[in-house]
Order: C-alpha cells, then structure tokens, then sequence
C-alpha cells in the first residue's frame, strides 16, 4: 500500500466540527489537504459546553510541535477562537460557515443576529440527566428537515446517513459565552456559504468584517465540508501558505488580510 508523503515544511491542519456533524464530515477535505501533503488532525468535538469544548482541543493543540492552522466549522468555529487564544504555534484561524465570537458573546446570540436562520425551528430537544438529578437537552435536527437546513446541495442518500449519525449538541453550549477571542491576534479566513440555512450569510460577514478576516463567498449549504471539500481545502491551502513564509508562495500571491473573493 503507497504512502501519502508528508511535507515537513507545512503546517498541521487541524479540523474542529461543529454541531449535528461529526469528524467524518471532513473526509473529503482531509483527503484533499493529504494529497496536497499535509498532516491533518479532525478533533472531536465533545459538544457539551463551550469552555469545556475548548478545554478538549487545546489539549490537543498543546499536543502538537511545529506551526498548526486550526478550522472550525458551525459552533467548532466558536470553540476554536476560545481554544487558540495564546496557544503556542497556531498561525492561522480558517472559519468555515462558522462563528467567531467576541468575548462576552453566545453561539445562539450570534445566530439569531441577522434574518434568515431556519435551524431553530428544526430542532428536536431530548432530555438527558445531568449531576445532582437535573436534567439538560440535548438538540438535534428533525431528520425531515435536516437536508433543507443543514445540507440542501448534498445528494440526498448521503444528507439521510448524516441526518442518522448527527451528533448532538447541549442546548447549554449555544447559550455559554465567549470568555476568549483569537481572531484578535491570529490572522483570520472565513469561508461564507450564502445558501447557508443554518448560520445567515449576514451573519457569517458581520463576524469577518470585525476580525479583519479574509473573505470567500461560496454558493453553497452549511454542510460546504461535505459538498465542497475541495473549496474548503483551497481556503485552508491559502490560509496556510500566506502564514508561512516565502518558502511555501510568493507574498504577492496571498490574498491580504480583510480582501473578499467569490468562489462559484
């Protein structure tokens, strides 16, 4: 069996997912980052609470030596500004139809900011038991709705196997606030999917704007890792090269920090 080859010289990307979605929803994206030689890591994340989450990848960031490019998508785009701020080697923040919060800010804050978001009224809450004899919720897509509001441009017998093995979220995650902010010292990618049911576009650029982050626009669902994995490894691809020196590009072929793109 042949070896992807490994080059040394570029970052580990490491891969955050976000909520009703599970690692293997970076595989298309993993396979294209290997070919392009990079080492990839796709976190699991716990999806319990937003300081606990974080807790859990930095742990894994402090795990890894050499420079690390971080993306998250959806509510792992939160977790990631939380868990990157001041860890050691991470050069690049590529948020993927995903959140960044400011300090002091909620997932489901940022979520209802703008018109346009249908996931509310999709979601299916399960009570679970809790220490001490409460009770949480856990939130889950209805399955009759899930194609339409989380992954409309993915072919239906594959949105079906991810409406089946959709992790759920606690309903408590959305509502924790941001104590951290990463985007404010490491530079930024956003990748805004303006058929996007889940996170509004409008959302998606206010976020950006803020950090400074550069842009690309892509007419694509929520589940973009999903249905355009290549897009999404390009902007990880840019992200990467334009934070690590002449080496790997030319500087006049990065994009600069702030610049907006369209991706048909």
């Amino acid at each position: 069996m042949s070896t992807i080859p490994r080059d040394v010289s570029r970052p580990t990307v490491v891969l955050v997912h976000g909520a009703f979605a599970e690692s293997a929803s970076w595989n298309g994206v993993i396979a294209d980052l290997q070919r392009r030689g990079y080492t990839v890591t796709a976190v699991a994340n716990p999806l319990r609470g937003l300081q606990e989450d974080a807790a859990h990848l930095r742990s894994v960031l402090d795990s890894l030596s050499g420079p690390v490019v971080v993306a998250g998508h959806s509510y792992g785009g939160s977790v990631m500004s939380e868990a990157a701020d001041g860890a050691p080697g991470v050069a690049a923040l590529v948020y993927i139809a995903s959140f960044n919060l400011e300090v002091g800010e909620s997932t489901a804050e940022l979520a209802a900011k703008f018109p346009g978001g249908e996931l509310g009224p999709a979601l299916d809450p399960v009570p679970f038991p809790l220490a001490g004899g409460e009770t949480g919720a856990d939130l889950y897509i209805r399955r009759d709705r899930f194609r339409e509001v989380f992954a409309a441009d993915v072919a239906p017998e594959v949105a079906e196997l991810m409406a089946a093995t959709q992790r759920p979220i606690a309903a408590s995650a959305l509502e924790d606030v941001a104590t951290k902010a990463a985007w404010k010292a490491i530079p930024s990618w956003t990748l805004v999917t303006t058929r996007d049911l889940a996170i509004p576009a409008d959302s998606m650029r206010f976020m950006a704007d803020r950090a400074g982050s550069t842009t690309v626009e892509i007419d694509a669902s929520h589940a973009v890792a999903v249905s355009r994995p290549g897009a999404v490894a390009d902007l990880i691809d840019t992200a990467a090269h334009a934070t690590a020196g002449a080496d790997l590009i030319d500087a006049q072929d990065a994009p600069g920090r702030g610049a907006s793109q369209s991706v048909d």
